[in-house]
């Protein structure tokens, strides 16, 4: 059984940055693709990161995260990372991490079948 757990939300500034950290219980990473998503109150969940499960060759951001974001993953430590710079108020939401149904990302959230239970982040 796969258990994400995210960690490294907090309040922060506009302009701030923020360093998200998702530990997997298994070796996951490593065949399978992983994903960030968000869900602000009101709103639908919305992808904001994802790396495949080929040795992270594709990478893939949405628009508004492009240039501010950053995901990476540790493969030894089971670990994924989301290194998020320039925040800005609109990004303050719940962030989870996710693993794929296989190797290839997409975006939708239904591709996602392992989630953790999120961690807040907050810009004002």
């Amino acid at each position: 059984h796969v258990q994400l757990v995210e960690s490294g939300g907090g309040s922060v500034q506009a302009g701030g940055s923020l360093r998200l950290t998702c530990a997997a219980s298994v070796d996951t990473y490593s065949h399978y693709c992983m994903g960030w998503f968000r869900q602000a109150p009101g709103k639908e969940r919305e992808a904001v990161a994802e790396i495949d499960g080929l040795g992270g060759r594709l990478i893939l951001y949405a628009d508004s995260m492009k240039g501010r974001f950053t995901i990476s993953q540790d493969n030894a430590k089971n670990t994924l990372y989301l290194q998020m710079n320039s925040l800005k108020p609109e990004d303050t939401a719940m962030y989870f991490c996710a693993r794929g149904r296989s190797w290839y990302c997409g975006t939708d959230a239904d591709e996602y079948n392992y989630w953790g239970q999120g961690t807040q982040v907050t810009v004002s």
